[in-house]
Order: C-alpha cells, then structure tokens, then sequence
C-alpha cells in the first residue's frame, strides 16, 4: 500500500456506478452488533509493520507532492475495495449512504442537499474525486508546475468524502467482504487511511467519531513479534450512541 512519488500517474480504476448523493434523510436502521469489531477479524491484516512510519514526510519530499501521491493512492484503493461488492451495494439494500448513527447527504457544487441511496453517493464521490485527480491545474504531474493555494482544503475534502465510503463498507458490507476473505484487504486500507489522515490532520475528529472504536484496534501499535499469538488488548468498547446524525 506504500504509495511512491513515481507511481503519481497511475491508471485510475474504472469508476463505480456513479452515484451523486449524500444519504437520504430517513432513519438507518437499528444499531447492530459490529461484526467488523470482533477479534477473529480485527487481528486479520494484509502487512504486519509500523503504519506511522510509512505515512510520514520523507525528508526532501515536498508536502504537497506526497499528499497528492497518497491522496491519489487511497482513491484507487478505496475504489477497488468498493467494487468488490458493489453489486451487494444496491438502491434497495442501501437505501441511504450510512455509517453507524449517520446518514451522509450529497451536497453539489451550489451547496444544494440531495438525499440518494448509497451507491449513488458513491458514485457521486468518486466521479468527483476522479476529476479532481486527473486535473493537472490541481494535482500537477509536470515538473516545477506548482500546487493551487486550496489544495490542502481540496484534499481535505476528498479525504473527508473517502471516509465516508470507507465507514459504510464496514458498516453495510462487512458480511460481503468477509464472504469474499478480502477483510484483511480492508483492515489494512482503513487503518493505514486513518493513520494518514491523523499525521496530516486532513479530517475533523468529529467526522471519524463516528468509527473511532475500529480506528483505536486497528491503528493500535503492532504487538510484539512473538509467533505465539499474544493476548487481545482490550478494545475499547464501542461508543453508544442513540441518535441518528445527519451530515
């Protein structure tokens, strides 16, 4: 998952079903038992080292490059994790894009809420974050072009939106994602998205609340490398919460 300054034109994935919404306004249902936090998954990973030193500046690498670089990365992945199962992701089983207590709702260009189904805020995020992408005027690829002065707020704001998606894939799509065995896949995507974000300070606390008792597992430091598997630490128990939010 390590992303590299020369990998920074990379293909983008084929974009998802697009989707242009934020969730729609009704009530999600009923808090279930997070599956997503149970130890014979939590303890399942893709790589097995320190993800604090992977996102950290490199020195002589400037800011703004290695976040375009990352950013870029984690769109990609995220994308691809989506659309595994993304056909499970329908208008009928996902009548609005939640994540735990929340609903998300899709707001354009001009500020206007739209309610939609999941996979159309999806779709939403990620046309929106591809053309962001892809536009060399805001993620420049061509030596000594400089940076747009909202660039840190842009990524910002795709950081803050891929979120999203990553919440609802635990939320809605961990059974799925299970069933396929790409848990790992999607552990070591989130937790190294958290971490990234935490060390650039891109996302609001506030808005990964929400997913903190995943985030304080899975970003915990590694253990130790004895082979013997050693005891669970104590995960914190999962906030209760008893309101729908919606954003």
């Amino acid at each position: 998952m390590c992303s590299c300054i020369e990998n920074r034109k990379i293909l983008l994935g084929p974009s998802l079903r697009k989707s242009k919404t934020k969730p729609n306004g009704k009530k999600p249902p009923a808090e279930e038992k997070k599956q997503y936090l149970e130890a014979e998954f939590t303890k399942v990973r893709v790589v097995d080292f320190d993800l604090k030193e992977l996102v950290m500046l490199p020195r002589e690498i400037d800011l703004n490059e290695w976040l375009a670089s990352n950013t870029t990365t984690f769109f990609n992945l995220i994308n691809l994790q989506y659309s595994t199962i993304s056909e499970f992701c329908t208008g009928d089983t996902c009548q609005a894009m939640t994540a735990c207590n929340t609903i998300y709702y899709w707001y354009d260009e001009r500020g206007k809420k739209t309610k939609c189904t999941a996979p159309q805020y999806v779709d939403f995020v990620m046309s929106l974050v591809q053309k962001l992408v892809t536009d060399d005027d805001i993620f420049p690829t061509k030596y000594g072009k400089e940076f747009p002065n909202a660039f840190e707020s842009l990524v910002k704001k795709i950081c803050r939106y891929l979120f999203h998606v990553l919440a609802h894939l635990f939320w809605a799509h961990f059974k799925e994602t299970v069933a396929l065995d790409l848990q790992g896949h999607l552990n070591t995507l989130y937790a190294h998205f958290i971490v990234f974000i935490r060390e650039f300070n891109l996302v609001d606390p506030k808005e990964t609340c929400i997913m903190d008792d995943l985030s304080e597992i899975l970003c915990a430091p590694a253990p130790p490398a004895p082979a013997a598997p050693s005891s669970p630490t104590s995960a914190p128990s999962p906030s209760s919460h008893n309101h729908v939010t919606e954003r």
